[in-house]
């Protein structure tokens, strides 16, 4: 029973493997003949797309024909338009040159009418009046005729244009050109049309032009009858340049002479400007040192009447009088004696010692005001620091003897005993103020005599 059973499993084991062998080769044959399908549709996609390269291939190999053609024909129109441009150019400089030349032209027309005379330029302009008024029925005629055919050509000339106008508009649209640069048969008998038709619309149109532009060269014409001048002659030209050189000289010469005398003036001028400065300034020196000498005398006068008074009131006596005559002797003559020298001392009084000083001091004063005001301020300051010094160096010396005396009274304290006070220290009374009695002009006015001396003696 095992047997069976085991042999019962084989073969059933064997019939599915047999069925799932036969299912599996159908099925290959399934995905074979889908195989085969696939590859011919690719082998047809192949070829279709091998002829789409070849017809891409084809179109492009065209497009650049036309691409080489275009940019072909757009150089040689890039060429061309460089050439107008260069001639344009060349054009326009010639006619700014020709503009140039005309305006200087035009310069030396309008100078040589300044030049030329009043008389002949009235008479021009009388000519030219009579001219205008001679032109001015004859326009009218020409005007009213032209009206009048343009009227009569105006019912003529409506259907001729109208046909110009639609020749011109099929010549402006554009015609519609296939992908690979070919026109259709429909548009190409147009632009003959057109071509047939220009020449009969440019011969129109340049007929106008040329029957509008006659009037304006007639009317140039008629305009050069005013282009009379009246030099001919060049030796015209030169004789008035001559006689307006000969003027101008004439007036050249008059001008320096002005300008000479003008000059001669100016420098009379500041001459005795200058020499009035002088005066006035010497003139100004004069009344302040008259000034000065007029305060000093009114000050020893006032001095010399204060002093009178006093010894009119019997202030002083006699004794006293005698002594301040003497002391006044001895110094006016040492001032004499410093100021002149003592080789013209011959007994000589008080009084006449001092109008010799006084003198003397004149000739010095006057001498002063010749010297330049720079040498004076320069010794006056000389004069002022010697001052400074001396006091400076009195100054000095004063306080070297204070310095000592109190030294010398510091040695004296240092060296004396030592007193020791012995009980309750006594202390004084008050006293009342002393009142003291001014005697400061005195005072001042001998500073003031010791300064002049100090000052003019020293």
């Amino acid at each position: 029973m095992k047997q069976k059973r085991s042999m019962f499993l084989l073969q059933y084991a064997v019939a599915m493997k047999r069925n799932e062998i036969q299912r599996l080769e159908m099925l290959a044959t399934r995905e074979e003949n889908r195989l085969e399908r696939a590859e011919k549709f690719l082998e047809k996609d192949a070829t279709l797309f091998d002829e789409f390269l070849r017809e891409n291939d084809r179109s492009s190999v065209q497009a650049m024909k036309l691409a080489e053609k275009e940019t072909k024909i757009k150089m040689e129109k890039i060429i061309e338009i460089r050439d107008l441009t260069a001639q344009i150019m060349n054009i326009k400089s010639e006619i700014s040159k020709f503009e140039d030349t005309l305006q200087h032209y035009k310069i030396y027309k309008d100078f040589l009418y300044k030049l030329s005379p009043k008389e002949w330029l009235d008479e021009q302009e009388e000519k030219r009046l009579a001219l205008r008024k001679a032109k001015e029925p004859g326009e009218f005629i020409k005007d009213s005729s032209m009206a009048t055919l343009l009227g009569d050509r105006g019912s003529g000339n409506k259907s001729k244009t109208a046909l110009l106008w639609k020749e011109v508009q099929s010549l402006k649209k554009p015609s519609k050109v296939s992908r690979f640069g070919q026109a259709p048969s429909s548009t190409q008998s147009l632009p003959q049309v057109g071509q047939a038709s220009q020449p009969s619309l440019y011969s129109e149109l340049d007929s106008r032009m040329s029957s509008s532009t006659v009037p304006s060269q007639e009317d140039t014409d008629s305009d050069g009858e005013d282009l009379a001048l009246y030099f001919t002659e060049p030796q015209q030209l030169l004789d008035v340049f001559t006689q307006l050189e000969e003027q101008n000289l004439s007036l050249i010469q008059n001008t320096q002479e002005m300008e000479e005398t003008l000059d001669d003036l100016n420098v009379t001028l500041k001459n005795t400007q200058i020499r009035m400065d002088r005066e006035v300034n010497m003139l100004k020196q004069w009344i302040s040192t008259i000034m000065m000498s007029i305060s000093k005398e009114e000050e020893s006068a006032a001095e010399l009447q204060l002093k009178a008074r006093v010894f009119h009131f019997g202030e002083y006596k006699g004794d006293q009088q005698d002594m301040l005559l003497e002391s006044l002797n001895h110094k006016v003559l040492d001032v004499y004696r410093k100021c002149v020298g003592t080789q013209q001392e011959a007994n000589l009084g008080t009084v006449q010692m001092l109008t010799v000083v006084e003198h003397q001091l004149d000739e010095l004063l006057e001498n002063l005001e010749r010297v330049p005001q720079v040498k004076i301020e320069q010794a006056e300051k000389a004069k002022e620091r010697e001052r400074r010094m001396r006091i400076r160096e009195e100054k000095v010396r004063m306080q070297k003897e204070l310095q000592e005396e109190r030294l010398q009274r510091a040695r004296a304290r240092a060296q004396a005993e030592i007193k020791k006070k012995r009980g309750r220290r006594l202390i004084c009374r008050s006293r009342p103020p002393v009142i003291k009695i001014k005697e400061e002009s005195e005072h001042t006015m001998m500073d003031k005599d010791k300064e002049e001396m100090l000052f003019f003696f020293t």
